[in-house]
């Protein structure tokens, strides 16, 4: 088994340049031999003859060659030129490349037997893991969106396109995002919700009929100095010990208890407010989604009956 090198340029396989390089073909993610190669820090052929000695690791839905049609898709798209092999060290390929599914990627850390080899296959593994999460939480999004340029490059991840783009545009409109969470993925709706309430900068408003201390919990998760104030049913497990032992080291915060609402919201700085599908300490327990209200005139509304309620 050849050893992997040490790849100098370490510093490259950042996130940003792993999702530049994974690929829509055939349905599914993939990544090309030669770009693999480059961030083990090995040359192609070395790679795929690995894979060969271990052919019985590698079925098809884990690595496959593509087409000549396929490869001229990529090449006319500047996904793969031969001037980039090239300046990878690799030289020309007269034979299409193979490519690799995210099993197959994992699979590759045990045939290149090396510390780089795991180390560089966790890191991929990570995105591929933050793709996932990053189509599902921004489905709704991809269905709703109005800008036209966005539109087709979405539809262009259908047509072998890379997810660079779309990675940028959604980093630059995180407040325009939309999500929907299936049952059993609390991690990710957790880490959905506490990112919004640490986007707060001096309140939080927050509507939920069935507060308890696993909702004060997400809460404590504010910056510094934000003000909380939770509109909740009168018999909501929360109790005034519960809010003075919160106030105590995350202060402030106020509790009104009314039937007024059904529904629940998350209302950032009096200015930015989200639709919430469950009580924010029930979620990722079944299906539910959070939507972000566009129109100013219904925020307006939503504020002026929270004054109302003493």
């Amino acid at each position: 088994m050849a050893e992997i090198k040490e790849n100098n340029e370490q510093e490259l396989v950042t996130t940003e340049r792993i999702q530049s390089l994974i690929y829509t073909m055939r349905n599914l993610q993939v990544m090309v031999d030669s770009d693999l190669a480059f961030l083990y820090g090995v040359e192609t052929r070395t790679l795929n003859q690995a894979v060969k000695r271990n052919k019985a690791r590698f079925p098809e839905r884990y690595c496959f060659q593509l087409s000549k049609e396929e490869y001229e898709n990529l090449k006319s798209q500047n996904v793969i030129s031969s001037s980039d092999v090239t300046n990878n060290g690799y030289g020309g390929r007269r034979t299409c490349p193979f490519v690799y599914t995210e099993q197959g990627i994992a699979m590759l850390s045990s045939v290149l037997k090396s510390e780089a080899a795991v180390s560089v296959s966790i890191r991929i593994m990570d995105v591929f893991v933050e793709m996932r999460r990053f189509i599902a939480a921004n489905s709704l999004l991809f269905e709703k969106i109005s800008n036209l340029e966005l539109k087709q490059l979405v539809d262009q991840k259908h047509n072998d396109e890379n997810f660079e783009k779309i990675f940028a545009y959604i980093e630059k409109n995180k407040d325009s995002m939309q999500a929907i969470f299936f049952d059993g993925q609390m991690y990710d709706a957790h880490s959905f919700i506490i990112n919004l309430i640490q986007k707060a900068a001096n309140n939080i408003k927050l509507i939920d009929g069935y507060v308890s201390v696993e909702t004060l919990d997400m809460l404590s998760r504010k910056q510094q100095g934000v003000d909380v104030t939770i509109y909740t049913l009168p018999n909501a497990q929360i109790s005034n010990r519960d809010i003075k032992i919160f106030n105590a080291q995350y202060p402030n915060l106020v509790v009104k208890r009314t039937n007024a609402f059904h529904d629940r919201f998350l209302i950032l700085d009096d200015s930015i407010v989200y639709q919430i599908g469950a009580s924010i300490k029930d979620v990722g327990k079944k299906c539910f989604g959070v939507s972000l209200f566009q129109e100013q005139a219904e925020i307006t509304s939503l504020l002026t009956r929270l004054s109302q309620i003493v």
